[in-house]
């Protein structure tokens, strides 16, 4: 039987950027039971680095601690990781005030347009656009290229890798874990629950009782539309009330209607009328004519009840350690999230580029 001190399952930005942050330090392995890692949340997200993303939480101090460390090209990539956006907060039926951005400062502050700077901004967009938020340092992050850095440093230090290997049961003995995988078992003195919309049948297979994690599918649509130049579009949305797009092509763009429909943890596929309500919603918000679907995809967002993040022990079971609950902020979090809950597993002092976080924040609940 192999022998690590820690064991991670699940393949996606959390369980390979702790894996990253882990390897070197402590003998690590991660389980993927899909072929590839990242084949789900990961794989399908459109994501993109927004500081006002997730109001004035604690899961906005990640995300603003992260960016230093994407800047840096952590864990070790010369591929730049966030490309230059910008977004766009439309005003209106949605209302004016942007009040959870109050706190940002510097390039982060939204900065108010009125009506003809937006015009000038954006041309198209229907009359009931009063003005918008302007805010400059969103950007796209690339996940692709994370996500393999993140693997490639966990190889680079001598972590192991498995996929193919699901995770079927696991149990404490004699003060360690016993995995029992379909690529054979692993011992392990510490279990990381990484699993994403999985992350309860994993708690159940291991014994420990779920968090009443929620998944939920988020579908993103890709159209030709009759406008050129849109390649560098800025992210555009209704103050994230009914949908955003962002310019992809020259003349394609990505729309997301913002969706949230409970599902079962599952290979997420779009639904027709997720799709449609897309196309809509996009279609009342500028006089761009839609000339054809070109692609059509969905995936995951995981939630705990309370929607904040869920990153430490478990408080009555040995060993178990909790990191899932992203919802829709895991990648753009994931730098400083691994560096905390890395911090957390070694039981040491948070490091000060976690300055102002509260590891208490992110605590699983102490009853269930």
């Amino acid at each position: 039987m192999d022998r690590f001190d820690l064991l991670i399952v699940g393949g996606g930005i959390a369980g390979a950027s702790l894996g990253a942050r882990l390897a070197g330090s402590m003998r690590v392995a991660l389980i993927e039971a899909e072929e590839h890692c990242g084949v789900h949340a990961t794989g399908r997200s459109a994501a993109f680095w927004q500081a006002s993303l997730g109001g004035n939480s604690p899961e906005r101090q990640l995300s603003l601690a992260s960016k230093p460390m994407f800047d840096a090209g952590w864990p070790g990539t010369n591929t730049p990781l966030l490309r230059r956006r910008g977004a766009i907060h439309l005003t209106g039926p949605c209302g004016e005030r942007m009040d959870d951005a109050a706190d940002l400062r510097g390039e982060d502050a939204p900065i108010h347009l009125d009506r003809s700077e937006l015009e000038a901004a954006i041309t198209g967009l229907r009359e009931q656009w009063t003005g918008a938020w302007y805010e400059a340092s969103c950007a796209d992050i690339e996940v692709a290229a994370f996500h393999a850095a993140c693997l490639a440093a966990m190889r680079r230090r001598g972590a192991v890798i498995r996929t193919d290997a699901a995770l079927r049961s696991a149990r404490r003995h004699q003060g360690r874990w016993v995995a029992e995988t379909s690529d054979g078992a692993i011992e392990s003195q510490m279990l990381v629950d990484a699993a994403g919309a999985w992350g309860d049948d994993v708690a159940l297979r291991s014994g420990v009782r779920p968090l009443g994690l929620e998944p939920r599918r988020r579908t993103v649509v890709q159209l030709r539309v009759g406008r050129r130049g849109l390649r560098d579009l800025p992210f555009v949305t209704d103050l994230h009330t009914s949908f955003y797009f962002k310019g992809e092509s020259d003349n394609s763009i990505w729309v997301c209607p913002l969706d949230e429909t409970p599902v079962d943890p599952c290979d997420a596929a779009p639904e027709e009328i997720d799709i449609a309500v897309a196309i809509e919603r996009f279609e009342h918000a500028v006089d761009w004519p839609v000339e054809a679907v070109e692609r059509k995809w969905a995936g995951l967002r995981t939630f705990a009840p309370d929607r904040a993040m869920k990153f430490g022990f478990d408080p009555l079971v040995p060993g178990f350690f909790w990191c899932v609950g992203q919802g829709g902020m895991g990648i753009q979090t994931a730098p400083a999230a691994s560096l905390l809950c890395a911090a957390l597993i070694k039981g040491d002092t948070l490091p000060g580029e976690l300055a102002g976080i509260d590891a208490a924040d992110f605590r699983p609940l102490e009853r269930r």
